[in-house]
């Protein structure tokens, strides 16, 4: 039986190890014959990022040949495992391709009219329609939903929820009921409330968590993935809507706190994970900057390397480095928990047991 050999200080649990890959599956005994392919270094499970957006360039849609280019650039950072959160291409394709990270598709962003990027989402007319449309992408997704929670409302001229709180509850409702979990994208304050009392299952950005709403998200479960690379954009955005000033001081405003606002969410136990928000104005291959924005921001080195590896994987239901599970493996000469900077120096990438 042939195979590969790897040899080093696995992670989480920090022990020198020996790995050995069969068929593109981890085992903890010997294969005798097995190539040595590692001999020394740290072993990653798989990096993560839990946002992003396979499909979406800087002008909106791509085709498929673009968005496997965009994964690619993903996988050459060590990004093993994407969460598409929302996409106007369908991306099925992709995930057939033994090459390119595993791809969670949340199906098409559901939004209203006027109510968001246009040619990206799935606008719903009636409001009261968002648990027939949430039904829809929850059976063509893969487990998860994307909401537009708030955006600007051009008749306010300031950031606005899009639904109801009845209407949150029953789509939400429907969703689970499909075995499926709902997020959604919030800038402001004011769509919070409403999207977790109904029981959302994680919030995007939350760059508008309040003392309050934070200790409601710490009580009903919901995780947060701040986007950090993507909050960085706010004072531009903030530029070029100065004909909607209160609009464009408010961005400047959660720009500014965003850095407390996600240290007290880190402090009162919500789970926090890496997304990048790449597609459209970010680009993809960012995770690290992700991971170094989560340690600036309050987490050790090695709660920000968690979030975007080990823990991320287990939230979506990915295993990490264990008797039996793909080998999805980033390797590094360094140990990154030290230093951070050696996240961007890959020794290794293994994606299903191939070497890249």
């Amino acid at each position: 039986m042939s195979g590969l050999h790897l040899r080093g200080v696995v992670l989480p649990d920090g022990d020198q190890r020996d790995l050995w890959v069969v068929n593109g599956r981890i085992r903890d005994r010997e294969v005798p014959g097995a190539r040595t392919v590692v001999d020394g270094g740290y072993l990653l499970p798989g990096l993560v990022d839990a946002h992003c957006h396979v499909g979406i360039g800087m002008k909106g849609p791509v085709d498929l040949t673009e968005a496997a280019e965009q994964a690619v650039i993903d996988r050459d950072a060590g990004t093993l495992l994407l969460r598409d959160c929302g996409a106007p291409l369908d991306t099925r394709p992709l995930q057939e391709r033994l090459d390119l990270p595993r791809i969670i598709r949340a199906g098409r962003h559901l939004s209203r009219p006027k109510r968001y990027i246009p040619y990206l989402g799935t606008d719903v007319e009636d409001p009261a329609d968002l648990p027939a449309a949430v039904a829809e992408q929850a059976a063509y997704g893969d487990g998860w939903v994307k909401l537009v929670g708030d955006w600007i409302d051009r008749s306010q001229g300031d950031l606005a929820p899009l639904w109801s709180d009845d209407v949150l509850t029953e789509a939400i409702k429907v969703a689970h009921e499909a075995g499926a979990k709902v997020t959604a994208h919030v800038f402001g304050e004011d769509a919070l409330p409403g999207l977790l009392r109904a029981g959302i299952d994680c919030i995007e950005h939350g760059t508008g968590l309040t003392d309050d709403t934070i200790a409601l998200m710490a009580t009903s479960g919901a995780a947060l993935v701040p986007t950090l690379v993507n909050i960085e954009t706010f004072p531009g955005i903030a530029a070029k809507a100065e004909k909607y000033p209160t609009y464009a001081t408010h961005m400047r405003s959660l720009h500014a706190g965003v850095g407390t606002t996600v240290a007290k969410a880190i402090e009162a136990g919500i789970p926090v994970y890496a997304g990048t928000d790449a597609g459209g104005g970010i680009a993809h291959g960012l995770i690290v900057d992700e991971i170094e924005a989560l340690h600036r921001v309050g987490m050790t080195t090695e709660q920000a390397i968690a979030a975007a590896s080990w823990s991320a994987r287990t939230w979506l239901g990915y295993p990490n480095l264990t008797e039996g599970s793909a080998a999805d493996i980033v390797v590094y000469d360094t140990d990154p928990r030290t230093d951070l900077n050696a996240l961007r120096h890959p020794k290794l990438i293994m994606l299903r047991g191939r070497i890249h």
